[in-house]
């Protein structure tokens, strides 16, 4: 299974070097687009021929990332010039790269922070592009996935969908610091009630339907504990007041190894066996998602919202747990998941592990060629 993770992973990015080489436009920064608190950069691409009107996805990079690096090392923007839509490239502020997902503003609706400084640009681009403002959505990897979670959560109102790569769930970061060690391994342990009360807090009193989510998590993840994985089926299936009881699952879907768990039409978890951090992209999977996968350029989607019947829960559930049946195809035990997934015992970490921050007991020695480098010191070392 490790071979062929990093087989494909290599075959992708081959892929993206020619996608990029064949593109139709080119990344262009986008300046003075609103409320900005935290100074968060944006770049954009914009195909050269449109839908009517454009959907727009918003795309964000992991630590240590930039907007750059996520255009060239995704296939976004080759998609983009086949279906017509939109790409947004938020830059991180912070010096190592990392989103703010942890500060009160951030997490609340209007509050600032980065997220307040991605939505003015979407909000933006609705204005002044004509962007579909029913068909906005938003991706990410690790960090990137965090903020994705934390855009569903605080900005329901702007979003129609979200897909994250090995991320964890909605405030799961929350507090002073930036970095949270009890959360990033996996032992910050809510009730389902618990974490959904911590999505609804991000905008009191909505009323809306909710962006539907799908979480991508590998099961040796040693940077973003797989037990977030739980942690985040417990709290989106109890904003949409449904069972964590799969409604399907899928095995070897969509690639050997990977189990693909539908909670109902708004809730989706892919587990994928023997895969660290992180999983990697499946950029086309993500349109599925989106409904994006057969909109050609000059066609349009249907305007009215989707992903979330008017019928959804608009207030809190009722305070009785769903059953915690975890998916079939994965093996923990039917009783509660572990609380934290153990380091490698070989006590070398991988290339993108966390090898050191407060709090951290894993390995802090990475596997060569690579070194353990300050990201969000003190609270979060990575092997890059």
């Amino acid at each position: 299974m490790f071979s062929f993770v990093k087989l494909y992973s290599a075959l992708v990015l081959l892929a993206t070097i020619g996608y990029v080489q064949a593109l139709s436009s080119t990344l262009q920064q986008l300046t003075n687009f609103g409320t900005n608190p935290t100074n968060v950069g944006m770049f954009y691409y914009r195909p050269t021929q449109l839908a009517t009107p454009p959907p727009l996805i918003v795309a964000m990079h992991y630590c240590s990332g930039t907007a750059q690096a996520y255009f060239q090392g995704t296939s976004l923007a080759q998609l983009a010039d086949q279906h017509g839509f939109i790409v947004l490239y938020p830059n991180a502020p912070t010096a190592g790269g990392c989103w703010d997902v942890h500060s009160t503003g951030t997490l609340t609706h209007n509050g600032g922070g980065d997220s307040l400084g991605i939505v003015s640009a979407v909000r933006w681009a609705i204005t002044n592009w004509g962007v579909d403002a029913s068909n906005v959505f938003a991706t990410g990897t690790s960090s990137g996935a965090m903020m994705t979670n934390v855009l569903m959560g605080a900005y329901p109102d702007v979003f129609k969908a979200g897909s994250l790569y090995s991320g964890v769930p909605y405030a799961c970061f929350q507090g002073a610091d930036a970095w949270n060690s009890q959360c990033s391994t996996g032992q910050l342990i809510l009730t389902p009630q618990q974490w959904g009360d911590r999505v609804r807090s991000g905008y009191p009193g909505y009323t809306g339907p909710r962006p539907k989510v799908q979480f991508w998590h590998g099961t040796v993840d040693t940077t973003l504990y797989p037990q977030n994985f739980w942690e985040e089926i417990k709290q989106w299936t109890n904003v949409f007041g449904v069972s964590q009881t799969p409604t399907s699952n899928l095995t070897n879907n969509p690639l050997p190894g990977y189990s693909r768990a539908s909670f109902g039409d708004n809730v989706q978890g892919i587990l994928a066996q023997g895969v660290g951090h992180t999983v990697p992209e499946r950029e086309t999977d993500t349109l599925d998602w989106f409904g994006l996968s057969n909109l050609q350029p000059g066609q349009g989607l249907p305007s009215a919202p989707t992903s979330a019947p008017t019928g959804a829960p608009t207030t809190a559930p009722p305070t009785t747990a769903p059953p915690t049946t975890a998916p079939p195809s994965t093996p923990p035990p039917t009783s509660a998941p572990p609380t934290s997934t153990p380091p490698p015992s070989n006590g070398v970490a991988e290339h993108w592990a966390q090898c050191g921050g407060t709090g951290y007991t894993g390995p802090t020695v990475c596997a060569s060629p690579f070194t353990c480098t300050a990201v969000s010191p003190p609270y979060y070392y990575q092997c890059l």
